[in-house]
């Protein structure tokens, strides 16, 4: 990235000792040279990280009681608008693995969409860089739903879910198991990427058009943009979904079968109450 190309680097050249700061965290990390650039996006992230819990309290204040949770504002909020997108986090795990499960995961899930949805958005703002432009932090979004969705998947079936690696038949082990764990390792490294060039082409255009046409088509391009914003927050926070919901299900078909007869049970008990809250 060009030298003084977002307000980060701005206010670095202006005050160097900023620099001298930055050295603090070593001259290389892992191999690689700290500079403003790769502190930037990581930075940036961790504000945002905090813009979100603030946002979260503020909301959270704002439900005194269980009737004003209920009954929506009269106007365009900042409540309303996190309740869509809420509610939307919570459809898409609702159809990919059932109410009960949704709501037992959805806090992992829900936090990633938020955060990867506002790190997209600041892309549209001039003098801001997407922090998922860079593959430090979408790596790091991505093995934390790697991590939340191994986890889950031995605590809902314990060994079964290692067994399962191996495939339903011992002698064919050999073959699907490194095909399994590969498949399995693999999902943090799509994740990240895909989110990291998609960002990076998106920012990048953006910022080619804005020098050729300043004031007519960048108004195009930043449509197109925000249209790849929602789509890339969409798919991450779809392929988590159904990575937790593959982890979570349980393999033995007795015991599915049984599962799934108390999950469609507790589901339906679950639509009732909130029918019966609604009305």
């Amino acid at each position: 990235m060009p030298e003084h190309t977002s307000f980060f680097t701005y206010i670095f050249s202006w005050m160097p000792w900023l620099k001298d700061l930055a050295k603090m965290f070593g001259h290389s990390f892992f191999g690689k040279a700290v500079t403003v650039h790769t502190l930037e996006p990581i930075i940036v992230s961790i504000l945002v990280s905090l813009a979100l819990v603030a946002l979260g309290v503020r909301i959270r204040g704002q439900i005194t009681s269980s009737e004003e949770a209920v009954l929506p504002d009269d106007t365009l909020s900042l409540r309303t608008i996190f309740e869509v997108l809420v509610g939307f986090v919570y459809d898409i795990m609702k159809d990919s693995m059932g109410a009960a499960r949704a709501k037992r995961y959805f806090p992992v899930v829900c936090t990633s969409f938020l955060f990867v949805l506002l790190s997209n958005t600041l892309g549209l703002i001039p003098g801001f860089a997407p922090p998922t432009s860079s593959w430090n932090v979408t790596l790091g979004a991505a093995l934390v739903v790697f991590i939340a969705f191994n986890y889950y998947g031995l605590q809902a079936n314990g060994f079964n879910y290692v067994k399962h690696l191996a495939g339903p038949v011992w002698w064919m082990a050999w073959l699907i198991l490194p095909l399994e764990i590969v498949s399995t390792l693999i999902r943090p490294l799509t994740l990240s990427v895909r989110l990291m060039i998609n960002m990076s082409v998106d920012h990048l255009m953006l910022g080619v058009f804005h020098s050729l046409f300043m004031w007519v088509l960048p108004v195009f391009i930043m449509v197109l943009g925000t249209l790849v914003i929602a789509v890339q927050a969409y798919v991450f926070t779809l392929l988590s979904a159904v990575y937790i919901s593959l982890a979570t299900e349980h393999e033995d078909h007795g015991d599915e079968h049984a599962h799934g007869h108390a999950h469609h049970d507790e589901d339906e008990d679950e639509e009732h109450a909130d029918a019966e809250a609604h009305a």
